[in-house]
């Protein structure tokens, strides 16, 4: 039996990291990816099939396809578009330019990659193409607009592209994880200073009461709702090995909570207890 590919974005670290190992160790031929090159060399080193790819860098994706295609002999059995930065800070502070960055990887990239699939994934009759939501890409949360926004925006695609692709043995699954330790904290921090003025802000006091401890200080103790990234890698495996996958795959009592809440809840409701969260 041929051994199944998948190619999967964002794997320096966190959910992509853990996916790209499970499933290595799972007997898949997995083609880990990460945007800068030491990333790649150390996945390399672990033993992983690491390749560059930058979701905003078109050549990469080219190149990247190009190698996996050479190295199967024109298959890809599963796409997990992973990779996704985060930018917080309040909407009224937030520059277009700014949203346009976050789109351009989170949305656009993802987008663009996706699209580059699909044939090869028509050619060979089948494939899976599994996208990383978020509970923030059917709810919200305070400081979050440009993140929340971007999953809203993947959301919706995939959920057209499902639709469109029942006519094809192409199966298309959102996962949407809650609190999940990876580094987007971290990551989201440079470019917060590069784009949020918050010390011109008239929220700047809510800032430095709130976000600012959250942003360099991390969380004060454990989440209750948080999993380890391998319960995201348990869905991912259902998503690509079963016959009839799901839609959506929710991670986390948060997500299942989120959803019950935004169904059942009037809007007002649901405003208020997440202003107080």
């Amino acid at each position: 039996m041929t051994q199944r590919s998948i190619l999967i974005t964002g794997c320096s670290s966190g959910i992509g990291y853990d996916a790209a190992h499970g499933l290595a160790k799972r007997g898949w031929r997995v083609f880990a990816t990460c945007r800068k090159p030491e990333d790649v060399d150390r996945l390399a080193g672990e033993g992983l099939e690491a390749l560059h790819l930058d979701l905003t860098d078109p050549d990469s994706m080219t190149t990247a396809l190009d190698t996996i295609q050479e190295r199967t002999g024109g298959t890809l059995d599963a796409l997990f578009n992973n990779g996704a930065f985060g930018l917080p800070g309040a909407c009224e502070d937030l520059p277009t330019g700014a949203l346009r960055e976050i789109f351009e990887t989170n949305v656009f990239g993802t987008h663009e990659l996706t699209l580059r699939v699909i044939p090869i994934m028509r050619a060979q009759g089948h494939g899976r193409i599994v996208q990383n939501s978020s509970v923030l890409g059917f709810t919200t949360f305070k400081w979050r607009a440009a993140y929340v926004s971007t999953k809203y925006a993947l959301e919706g695609l995939t959920d057209t592209l499902r639709i469109e692709m029942r006519d094809t043995p192409i199966k298309v699954v959102l996962i949407e994880p809650g609190p999940i330790p990876t580094r987007i904290r971290e990551n989201s921090i440079p470019p917060f200073e590069r784009w949020i003025d918050w010390e011109n802000s008239p929220r700047r006091d809510q800032y430095q009461n709130t976000l600012l401890k959250r942003l360099y200080n991390g969380n004060n103790g454990p989440d209750p709702f948080e999993l380890p990234a391998s319960a995201v890698t348990e869905k991912l495996i259902h998503a690509i090995e079963h016959p009839r996958p799901k839609a959506r795959y929710f991670v986390t009592k948060a997500t299942w909570i989120a959803a019950i809440g935004k169904r059942l809840l009037p809007t007002w409701a649901m405003d208020a207890i997440i202003d107080r969260s």
